[in-house]
């Protein structure tokens, strides 16, 4: 404990498996890991007594000094760093050097696995940033980046590659917690008082830790240092417990909700009887921001009650608002979930939203608290859900305006949908796409996204919107008026002024009621994964934008690399068998149609030589097995019979041809054969009409040679094929099948 003791590097023996029964088992294998790490050996190599003292962590240091305005970091460490600004650099650096590698290297913050290493590791250093240097966040994370990239770029190309990425999604990811921090830091705060009020263990209850996560996205273990830093702690046994019961109730809730809650003619009718609930401002769902409502009606089992109190727990319930910024499914484009809450009360897990005449019906369970009518609430759709949604949105404009220009103008939209992990965009033409045309379209489509091209959407008098030269409309649409339309870089003012300019045919307009991105370099990539006809004259083509598509191109460099590494291996049945399993693999990859078209192609090769190689090497095998039998008869001029054992390949057929062959060509001549592979022995013989003469019983010489080797043997008259597992009985078999013939003096 020293602290002018530092470890430097230590070894650690591998040596051992440690047994379930918590016995010791030597290991096969035994190694010594060095455990030396670079910032370590930096240190010594700088003659520093800490890590954060070296040139791997001072320009960082210098960077979020000059990002936050704050005083210069001094080396202090515990008590000594009474403000907690050091710990906060250190905190801050450590962080967006992993999140930096980690998003590089695919890991994208979500709530799952690595992902959700990655959103923990964010929201922490977020928290940190704005508690500490007292600064903003949504974008703080990137304004370091490039120092490391400066730093790390040269050793760590991908780094370099990556950036505008990692800036990108740190950004999104940043401004979606920015947007619960406060709120939850407001209730951490109300919590820690009622603990410290009531003078009780000091400890935060299990329940309030999971509602912090839970609604206000603080991972456990940031609420625990939050919870430190006020003298209190948190049960875990009680967290675990709260999720437990969350995990329980949203399994029942999701079984429940699998028959959709939905307003009849009648529930609209006696809606639009009720003076007090107005149709359903949903003009916020355009924006980003949450938005406050008031809750106007509340739906369940066919009545529409006062309040969600008497309703049974998980049970499905309908929520109107008078204002809402969730998109209710139309137009092809999926609903939003999220959550209506009241912070520190009551809160709906929206699991579905739909519009009924004006009237938009969040559907989902209660997960804390009742509701009643004339409550304001909170309305924070899911960004995780919706990012995804609007990338393919926008994505699906660009991609119907790469079809018209590459395949003509007889193209036109004929359904389309857009979802969370895909778009789907059906469209008249009558013939298939080629690979050379998808390559086009694929091709167009990232090139307008690499445009860093604004998307714009104003409502235009329908008439005059009609009449804009180039825009695309859905085919049998009925659209309101005014109509929505949107244009992908350029303004609808700049559209308006010369509506018939030939320019505006190189220009994606549509009419639109969706949500988009504000600006194309958000969708990142566009993938396209399928093509193929659903109906006479209408075509299907099925996309993914975003990190579903950056996965999807990750994929196919795999495959890549592993169609190569078939291409270079020399033929064995190995190699068959590997062919055999990525020919299957392959058709159901998720990846671009164009590449998997090439790679099936490749495969293809590799099986059709792997064929003309098992044809040439069964020709060869089949020829010596043969010539073994011949040169044994040549060398006995009076020889009648011969039991052999031969090395063969895992196929039966060297022993079968040869069978063949003697049954048709040498009927003189009594054979057994024994073909040795790897794993089994192949046998099989022919008895001549001399030998049955003299009481050589066919089916007995097959099984007592079969009793040996294993498995069974069959045939028919004088001919018989069997297999076994016993290959090292293969002498003991050799013996008896002799045996057999010496008894009758053959």
């Amino acid at each position: 404990d020293d602290p002018n003791v530092l470890e430097i590097w230590n070894n650690v023996f591998i040596q051992y498996n440690r047994e379930p029964d918590k016995s010791l088992k030597p290991l096969p294998n035994k190694h010594v890991d060095t455990g030396l790490g670079f910032e370590r050996l930096v240190s010594v190599l700088q003659n520093k007594m800490s890590n954060y003292d070296t040139d791997v962590f001072t320009p960082l240091f210098k960077t979020i000094q000059e990002v936050t305005g704050s005083r210069e970091y001094q080396g202090k460490f515990g008590d000594e760093d009474t403000d907690g600004i050091d710990t906060a650099y250190r905190v801050v650096a450590d962080h967006v050097r992993l999140l930096t590698f980690a998003i590089s290297d695919g890991g994208v913050p979500n709530n799952v696995g690595r992902g959700y290493v990655v959103r923990r590791v964010l929201r922490r250093g977020a928290r940190y940033a704005r508690k500490y240097f007292n600064t903003e966040i949504g974008d703080f994370f990137s304004q370091i980046v490039p120092t490391l990239v400066e730093q790390m770029g040269d050793m760590f190309p991908e780094i370099k590659a990556k950036q505008a990425d990692v800036k990108e999604i740190l950004n999104e990811e940043e401004l979606s917690f920015a947007k619960t921090l406060d709120r939850g830091e407001a209730m951490f705060e109300k919590m820690a008082q009622k603990v410290k009020g009531q003078g009780s263990t000091g400890k935060l209850g299990g329940a309030d830790v999971w509602r912090l996560y839970d609604t206000y996205g603080f991972p456990v273990d940031l609420t625990k240092i939050m919870a430190e830093e006020r003298g209190l702690a948190i049960d875990d046994e009680e967290v675990a417990k709260a999720q437990e019961k969350a995990r329980e109730a949203s399994k029942g809730a999701k079984k429940a909700a699998g028959d959709l809650l939905k307003l009849n003619v009648h529930d609209i009718s006696a809606l639009e009887k009720m003076a007090e609930v107005p149709k359903t401002d949903d003009s916020p769902k355009f924006g980003r921001e949450n938005v406050h409502g008031v809750v106007k009606a509340i739906y369940h089992g066919g009545k529409f009650p006062e309040s969600t109190k008497e309703i049974p727990e998980g049970e499905q319930i309908g929520l109107i608002l008078d204002r809402t910024n969730f998109y209710a499914e139309q137009g092809g484009q999926e609903y939003d979930t999220g959550r209506i809450l009241i912070d520190d009360g009551p809160e709906l897990d929206v699991q579905n939203v739909q519009v009924y005449a004006g009237y938009v019906m969040h559907t989902g369970h209660m997960k804390y608290g009742a509701f009643k009518l004339g409550d304001e609430v909170l309305c924070q759709y899911s960004e995780e859900r919706r990012q995804p949604l609007r990338n393919n949105h926008t994505g699906t404009h660009i991609l119907n305006f790469a079809l018209r220009e590459v395949l003509g103008d007889e193209i036109n939209q004929r359904g389309s949908l857009v979802a969370e992990e895909k778009l789907r965009f059906d469209f008249s033409h009558k013939t298939g796409c080629s690979d050379d045309e998808l390559a086009k379209i694929e091709d167009l489509c990232t090139s307008y996204i690499r445009q860093n091209s604004e998307v714009y959407a104003t409502d235009v008098p329908l008439a005059t919107a009609r009449n804009l030269e180039g825009v695309r409309a859905g085919f049998g649409e009925t659209y309101p008026d005014p109509v929505r339309v949107v244009s992908i870089g350029v303004s609808i003012e700049d559209l308006l002024e010369d509506p018939k300019r030939p320019e505006w045919r190189q220009v994606s307009i549509e009419f639109c009621g969706g949500t988009h991105v504000k600006n194309t370099t958000e969708i990142k990539d566009l993938v396209l994964l399928e093509e193929n006809g659903i109906a006479k004259g209408i075509r299907r083509i099925v996309a993914v934008t975003g990190a579903a598509a950056h996965r999807v191109q990750r994929e196919a460099q795999e495959w890549e690399g592993r169609v190569a590494v078939l291409e270079r291996m020399e033929y064995s049945v190995v190699k068959e068998g590997k062919t055999k399993e990525g020919q299957h693999e392959l058709g159901k990859a998720e990846i671009a149609a164009v590449a998997k078209g090439k790679l099936r192609e490749r495969v293809a090769k590799v099986v059709k030589e792997n064929l003309e190689h098992q044809k040439t090497a069964q020709k060869a095998e089949n020829k010596r097995v043969l010539d073994a039998v011949h040169e044994h008869f040549e060398k006995n001029k009076e020889g009648k019979t011969l039991v052999l054992c031969v090395p063969v390949s895992a196929s039966s057929k060297a022993v079968q041809e040869a069978i063949k062959t003697i049954s048709s060509k040498q009927k003189d001549k009594t054979v057994y054969l024994l073909g040795q592979a790897e794993d089994k022995i192949v046998h099989g013989f022919f008895v001549s009409d001399e030998a049955q003469k003299k009481g050589l019983d066919a089916g007995k010489w097959a099984n007592d040679v079969a009793g040996v080797v294993g498995g069974k043997a069959g045939g028919k008259g004088a001919t018989s094929l069997g297999q076994g597992t016993q290959v090292e009985k293969v002498d003991e078999a050799v013996e008896v099948a002799r045996k057999a013939l010496a008894e009758l003096g053959l």
